[in-house]
């Protein structure tokens, strides 16, 4: 059995492993925060973590001593499993089209564009305006690959409370910004992505072709019809 990593980093996680009973109540609230966070929002109450999850609100907090740690487990999760779709996708993929299509694929079919940690879903209002710094901000040029995290306050998509930002939280997002800026590079300097599509451009197309309908099959539609569309918006077209 692993040991038990659910309280988070810098939070006394256990180094010992855990019983079968609270190993199975810690998978239970992490499933049950992704569907509830994914369905509602970041700003869901942690009862209805607790609720969906079958167990009481208090061994909720036993795992998790905050709403915030949770939520911070649950972002850096998904970071990190969409870092591992982009990189899949860079090793399983030749033509660049073809790699980045494919993790924009998988990412949606996956739901995680849901649980997005709201400091990489940052909107450019325009570059002068307040918040006008696009984050990633990532030159467009073909053969530029700069990319960097702006240290200022995070504006989240939907309006969802932002969790605390530590220095896992960073390492996370650029891990994630830097796979998914070669999967556009190689895409830009074949001349099959729009020139004026940056990294955030990508990954709000996750964050938007992931709806949260209640029936599966409806859901599994919808995605599919609106990621189609979404991709021919990003690809270039001859002059």
């Amino acid at each position: 059995m692993s040991a038990a990593t659910g309280n988070g980093r810098g939070h006394g996680a256990r180094t010992t492993p855990l019983r079968v009973d609270a190993q199975r109540n810690l998978e239970h609230v992490l499933r049950a925060a992704r569907e509830v966070f994914g369905e509602l929002g970041y700003g869901a109450p942690m009862e209805d973590v607790a609720r969906r999850a079958r167990v009481g609100v208090g061994t909720v907090y036993r795992r998790f001593p905050s709403k915030d740690v949770l939520v911070r487990r649950i972002a850096e999760e998904e970071t990190s499993r969409l870092t591992d779709q982009a990189r899949a996708a860079l090793g399983q993929e030749d033509e660049p089209w073809s790699a980045l299509s494919r993790f924009l694929r998988t990412s949606v079919a996956s739901g995680a564009g849901r649980l997005l940690p709201p400091q990489v879903l940052r909107v450019s209002v325009g570059e002068d305006g307040p918040g006008g710094a696009r984050v990633p901000q990532q030159r467009t040029q073909p053969g530029a690959t700069e990319l960097r995290l702006v240290p200022e306050e995070p504006v989240a998509v939907a309006a969802v409370p932002a969790p605390v930002v530590g220095a896992d939280d960073d390492a996370g997002a650029s891990a994630l910004l830097e796979v998914v800026g070669q999967l556009v590079e190689r895409a830009r300097a074949a001349g099959e992505l729009r020139p004026d599509v940056s990294v955030s451009d990508v990954l709000l197309v996750i964050a938007t072709a992931a709806p949260s309908l209640p029936d599966a099959a409806q859901q599994a539609a919808a995605s599919a019809r609106l990621l189609d569309i979404l991709l021919e918006g990003l690809r270039s077209r001859p002059a």
